[in-house]
């Protein structure tokens, strides 16, 4: 425990990030790992990761990001984008796979099948992609802590205009709408007004409540 709360004061939304310093690639995979092995309602997995390295895509999404530097001064630019609906086809996929995976077929989880497929596709359309939205904000919490394992800096943001990032990848060709973004990098100290301050939260007082 003590090793995650250090490594939960280290971090911090890093304001500058060096532009010259990449992230190996190594460090990058144990992050994504981190995320697809995040728990998900019902398993589904309702979202995708996106990892833009293309200093042209990220020269495209900074304006639309509040010109925020760290989107072009960043090693790689992850974008959470969840599924825009849940359809019978997206939640058959992921129980056959299950099946697949683990080589035999359950009763009680094909019922759970039937139950999602007579319940999640006749939502609307905006009611499921908000459910599935929020599964990618646990994706975002393992890839925080994963990076802050690796001595990587990830800020995340929620400071943009979703439409356009959703143009300007081409996301609604792969049936996503965009969500997170999560710059990932090292910190730039030199012109970084946050990096030295103390970390401050709520005592545990304030904020846990007992009953």
């Amino acid at each position: 425990m003590s090793k995650i709360t250090d490594l939960l004061n280290w971090r911090y939304a890093a304001k500058k990030l060096q532009a010259d310093k990449a992230v190996p690639q190594e460090k990058l995979e144990h992050i994504l790992e981190a995320i697809r092995l995040s728990a998900s309602s019902s398993g589904l997995q309702p979202y995708q990761v996106l990892v833009v390295t293309d200093p042209a895509l990220k020269a495209q999404i900074r304006p639309v990001a509040w010109n925020q530097s760290q989107i072009t001064d960043c090693s790689h630019l992850l974008v959470f984008a969840a599924w825009d609906n849940y359809t019978p086809e997206r939640i058959n996929s992921m129980f056959d796979l299950v099946n697949e995976q683990r080589g035999f077929k359950n009763e009680g989880w094909e019922a759970y099948r039937q139950k999602l497929l007579s319940w999640y596709p006749q939502r609307p359309a905006q009611e499921n992609f908000e459910h599935a939205a929020r599964q990618a904000y646990i994706g975002l919490g393992s890839a925080l802590l994963a990076a802050a394992e690796q001595g990587v800096d990830a800020t995340p943001m929620e400071g943009f205009e979703p439409e356009k990032v959703d143009q300007i990848l081409n996301l609604a060709d792969l049936g996503l709408k965009s969500v997170l973004l999560l710059p990932l990098g090292y910190r730039e100290v030199e012109g970084d007004w946050l990096v030295n301050l103390k970390k401050v939260r709520r005592s545990k007082a304030d904020f846990v409540i007992e009953r």
